[in-house]
Order: C-alpha cells, then sequence, then structure tokens
C-alpha cells in the first residue's frame, strides 16, 4: 500500500521527481561522465516521493544506506578478475546476503549493486553519485515525513530471495547458450521480478502488464536516444512518455522510470538491443514468478 495524497500533492510531486531526474541527467552532460546517470534513482524519486511506497519509505535510513552498500558491493566486484557472469553470480549472492542481514526488501539497492558491472564503471563518481542523490532522497522522506505513521518493521519471506536467485541464474544460463551474456542482466527487470515474488497474489495479468509497460519502456527510450541528440529533451519525454504509458495501462510500476536512462549508461552494442532483449527477459522471468506463485498459491 501507499500513502493517499491529493491531485494537487500528486502533481507538484511529480514536477519535483522529474526536475530531481533531470538534473542528474544535466549533471551528467556538463561533466561528460555517464557514471552520474543512475537509472534505479528515477526510479525511486518516483515511488519515494509520489507513490509514496510504504515498502520503501518505512525505514529512511535503507533509503541511503542498502544502495550505497550494494553499490559498493558491485563497484568492488567489478574490480576483481573474473569473468562478466561470474561477476554477476556473486554480486547477486552478496546482495542477498546484505539484505538478510539488515532485514531489509529495499528493491532498487538491487539495480545499483548490479549496474557498475553492467556499465563496467570504474570511476569513483559513480559511487558518489549514488550515496549523493539516494542521501537527497532520503532527506525527502525525512523532511516531509512520507513515513509517518508506517510500521518500521514488517514480516519478510527469505525464502524468496532464494527463489530470485534460481530465477536469475536460469535466466543467465539461456543468455549463456543464445551467446548474449551481456543480456542477462537488465536491472530495472530484476527489481520489479524481485518485488512480484515477494507479493501475496500474483496474477496472469499483472504478469502481463509488466512484460507490457517494461517492454514499451525500453523501447521508448532507446528510440528516443538514438534519435534526439540533446539528451536532457530526451530525457525529459522519457519521463513524461512513461507518466502516460502507467496512467494508460493503470498500474505503478516505477521501474519503468528508470529503463528508458539505461541507453546514457550501456555499452551503444547493448543499449541498441534493449527492446528486444527487454522483451524476451520480461516474458521469461515474470512468467516464472507467475508459474512459481501460482504453485505456491495451490500448495496453502
Amino acid at each position: 500500500m501507499s500513502t493517499q495524497i491529493t491531485q494537487q500533492e500528486t502533481a507538484f510531486s511529480y514536477i519535483v521527481a522529474i526536475v530531481f531526474i533531470l538534473t542528474m541527467v544535466a549533471i551528467s552532460i556538463m561533466l561528460n561522465d555517464r557514471e552520474i546517470i543512475l537509472p534505479e534513482i528515477a526510479a525511486m524519486a518516483i515511488a519515494i516521493w509520489v507513490y509514496r511506497e510504504a515498502g520503501w519509505v518505512r525505514r529512511p535510513a535503507i533509503i541511503f544506506v542498502a544502495p550505497s552498500a550494494t553499490a559498493a558491493i558491485g563497484f568492488a566486484v567489478n574490480q576483481l578478475h573474473l569473468a562478466y557472469l561470474g561477476k554477476v553470480s556473486l554480486t547477486l549472492v552478496l546482495m542477498m546476503l546484505f539484505l538478510r542481514l539488515i532485514q531489509s526488501n529495499f528493491a532498487p539497492s538491487i539495480a545499483t549493486g548490479l549496474l557498475p558491472l553492467v556499465t563496467n564503471a570504474t570511476e569513483w563518481t559513480f559511487m558518489a553519485s549514488v550515496c549523493i542523490f539516494s542521501f537527497i532522497l532520503m532527506l525527502g522522506v525525512l523532511v516531509f515525513r512520507f513515513n509517518k505513521g508506517l510500521e518500521k518493521r514488517v514480516n519478510i519471506e527469505y525464502k524468496y530471495m532464494l527463489v530470485f536467485l534460481v530465477l536469475n541464474f536460469a535466466w543467465m544460463g539461456l543468455c549463456i547458450i543464445a551467446g548474449y551474456p551481456q543480456l542477462s542482466v537488465i536491472p530495472p527487470i530484476l527489481v520489479v521480478v524481485y518485488e512480484s515474488l515477494q507479493k501475496p497474489m500474483y496474477s496472469r495479468k499483472m504478469a502481463i502488464k509488466q512484460c507490457l509497460v517494461l517492454t514499451v519502456s525500453a523501447t521508448v527510450g532507446t528510440m528516443l536516444y538514438f534519435t534526439i541528440p540533446w539528451g536532457i529533451v530526451v530525457a525529459l519525454l522519457d519521463m513524461l512518455l512513461m507518466l502516460i504509458l502507467l496512467h494508460i495501462v493503470g498500474i505503478r510500476v516505477p521501474a519503468v522510470y528508470a529503463f528508458p536512462l539505461l541507453p546514457f549508461v550501456f555499452p551503444k552494442e547493448i543499449a541498441v538491443m534493449l527492446p528486444i532483449s527487454a522483451l524476451l527477459a520480461s516474458v521469461f522471468l515474470f512468467g516464472s514468478v507467475w508459474m512459481y506463485k501460482s504453485y505456491e498459491a495451490r500448495q496453502r
């Protein structure tokens, strides 16, 4: 559940969140440093400041601590002399252990942990960007008390961390067989997969809608990036079009706002394949989540 706010508050929150996202992109362009752009920060800004998602705001400190820590994990692992999927596997396991340690299910931290691997981040500006922007998001929650009245602790089903790892390893195996290991990790999709596993109910209709909006967002973001030369204009159009897309489909998927920013940070040869890889990954992963949750429901 999310906190109920008025339409006027919602409109203002959207403006603040989008300006925040555009500021991140503008700083990246001015400094000519793509590692400053953090796609998941866009999703966090919308979910935290606009949707006021209870699961994301109930423990404000986690908004800063979890993404910063997992980013450090991914950044450190990326320095190791391991094969790409070896780094991904190690990072996934370490992130699940860390989230278990701090007793949190803060899904965006999965994306910040994987991003330095898929973009091969090597500059400390990446870590600085994660820490600064996540701290600002946390500060917004504290100042405006978005977490007022929410329980700090909720019951967490940690078994889903293992299921999440199994699904990821299965998808990675398929990508290796197909000869495209670089497409096995798409952070926004993995965030939604992890959150979907945590839901008590998960329908086929929801799986289809998630596949639809994530594939469309990847397609729109990629097309705009490669056709319009002005990055800040592309980012603004991305955010506005994603707002319209989610309104039409009638669901809230914060990761949709992260997807269009991936071409800004992905290698170009990978970015051009985002639409098809998003479709294939979504069908496999969300289809698997639906089958697992259906099986789980029958066992009750």
